[in-house]
């Protein structure tokens, strides 16, 4: 196997993720238990007991899954009975890529978490325009409605998840007169997204700008394995390159189509997401059908992955 691990960013989020790591292994418990105390409220209580709608709030969303692909990270470690084949590429989706930085040693646990709190924050405070997805026109064509529509005000691709899935955000105008013309250019449905602001757009700016003086005075170690990163589906180790890429990626488009092609191209075979859900999984699937794939998400998915190697 050429293994890869991946991490899931804001959406894979659901009350009760994590209890069971907590309950079950030490190593976890601590992980939830630094983050108690890293930021100052019982995440935990969050994690595991909701209300939903608490944590799916975006300042909440980002530390909490961090968190919990942290607390899957120190399970995995704690695997003494097996050796679990180690990743030759990371890489995260949006807030993801916090995680694969953490697992690639270039992030502490309480760096990392203190920046996606911050980073959740400040994108929690921008309420300006809006996001849709859009299902079924080719980014080509996307790219050119996005163009057109810009008369109404900016509006750009956000996340290119798959073929035939795509995301785009900017000012609600434009964004609206975008999906008006992408069903008419063929798009079989046009969704309106539940988010606060345009996220991964040119609105973000101030939110990166923010976001950058706090990057610039974190310690950043180089990253082993390399990283592919959103913004260039470009693999990232230096921590310099580390810092341009976090803020870069608060305005810039999530290239998830090009970075799982690139592991394609190193010779991956095998992907394993680490987090809750299994949205990466299925986006995986759609791009390279003949990877491997694994989930997990919790512990009874770790010993399932220990007894297959």
């Amino acid at each position: 196997m050429t293994v890869a691990w991946v991490f899931p960013g804001q959406g894979s989020q659901v009350v009760g993720m994590g209890r069971e790591l907590y309950e079950r292994y030490p190593a976890a418990r601590a992980v939830f238990e630094d983050a108690d105390c890293l930021l100052g409220f019982k995440l935990t209580t969050l994690c595991f007991e909701g209300p939903a709608d608490l944590l799916t709030q975006t300042e909440n969303a980002q530390p909490a899954l961090l968190t919990v692909s942290a607390a899957l990270l120190a399970v995995m470690g704690a695997c003494t009975h097996t050796a679990l084949p180690r990743p030759v590429l990371l890489a995260g989706h949006s807030l993801g890529e916090f995680s694969a930085l953490y697992a690639a040693g270039a992030l502490d646990f309480p760096t990392a978490l203190r920046l996606v709190r911050r980073r959740g924050e400040l994108m929690a405070a921008a309420h300006e325009g809006s996001m849709a997805a859009v299902l079924g026109l080719p980014l080509d064509q996307l790219t050119s409605v996005c163009n057109e529509a810009s008369a109404q005000g900016p509006v750009v691709i956000a996340n290119e998840n798959a073929p035939g899935q795509v995301v785009i955000s900017g000012a609600t105008a434009a964004v609206m007169l975008a999906g008006d013309l992408a069903k008419r250019a063929g798009a079989k449905r046009v969704l309106p997204l539940q988010v606060s602001a345009a996220f991964h757009s040119p609105l973000m700016h101030a939110a990166a700008c923010e976001l950058a003086t706090v990057i610039r005075s974190a310690t950043i170690r180089p990253a082993h394995p390399l990283v592919v990163g959103n913004v260039h589906a470009t693999p990232l180790c230096e921590p310099e390159a580390l810092r341009a890429e976090l803020i870069a990626q608060v305005t810039a488009p999530v290239r998830w189509i090009a970075s799982v092609e690139y592991m394609q191209a190193q010779g991956i075979d095998t992907v394993v997401e680490i987090g809750p859900g299994n949205v990466l999984t299925g986006l995986i699937k759609r791009i390279v059908p003949g990877f491997t794939l694994h989930n997990v998400a919790d512990g009874a998915a770790i010993e399932k992955l220990c007894a297959r190697v």
